[in-house]
């Protein structure tokens, strides 16, 4: 059975595991939402917006996240009947920046850094991420964006773009554990590539998948954690036995 110890790198998704990306998103569609003749609850806006995104990344591989969350606007106002500016939506866009960290992902990242080499393998562009990695305040040893890459997780090319860079400096695969919440966008990937993971279930009190869409195929994962500050407490129990 694997250990937290075994490993000397931790690549980490950002949104949603280290960023409350479903509460940026929810304040930042308010303007939006507010003029919905129906009132939805906070899982089905979120649900709604997870369809729309992956559809996005999938046609636009090449587009940066903050200009996909513009055209997101765009085609949930369609959705739900209501009329926006351009402006509008490139203002969504540029919400990312507020989107909080969670309460403990700057501390865990901070404990953790004495332990490992942290990396960033995220869905972002590199100017909104920049001001999200202010909030983590944690200096990250390698980020890898879908803009530098070219294409969205769960696409493959991501995880390849990260097998090879790890290579270059000398790092097997055997050592890296990938750190994240979605099952869609990580887990499912990570299997496929045989790629060690370890589960972050920010949504253990809710039920679905929120912002991401549900995997084709449930994963696995080698561990599984309710929060970044479980996981420290794990690994210093694993230190301590």
């Amino acid at each position: 059975m694997a250990k937290l110890t075994d490993f000397k790198v931790l690549t980490f998704d950002c949104y949603g595991t280290l960023i409350d990306w479903e509460r940026g998103i929810i304040e930042g569609l308010k303007p939006l939402t507010k003029q919905i003749g129906q009132e939805l609850s906070r899982n089905a806006i979120l649900e709604t917006y997870a369809s729309h995104e992956a559809f996005q990344q999938q046609l636009n591989p090449a587009k940066p996240y903050r200009e996909i969350l513009a055209i997101v606007y765009q085609e949930l106002a369609a959705q739900f009947g209501v009329a926006v500016t351009r402006d509008e939506c490139l203002r969504f866009g540029h919400t990312i920046p507020k989107w909080p960290a969670f309460h403990d992902s700057a501390g865990a990242l901070q404990y953790l850094k004495k332990h490992y080499k942290l990396m960033v393998l995220t869905n972002i562009d590199n100017e909104s991420f920049s001001a999200s990695n202010e909030k983590l305040q944690v200096e990250f040893d390698a980020i890898y964006t879908a803009e530098d890459i070219g294409s969205y997780k769960p696409s493959l090319l991501n995880f390849e773009h990260l097998f090879r860079s790890l290579e270059r400096s000398g790092i097997k695969k055997e050592e890296v554990l990938h750190v994240a919440e979605s099952m869609f966008h990580d887990h499912e990937p990570a299997n496929k590539c045989g790629l060690a993971s370890c589960r972050i279930y920010r949504r253990f009190d809710q039920s679905g998948f929120g912002a991401t869409l549900k995997p084709n195929e449930m994963p696995t994962f080698d561990f599984q954690f309710n929060s970044m500050a479980d996981l420290v407490r794990a690994h210093h129990e694993e230190l301590r036995s």
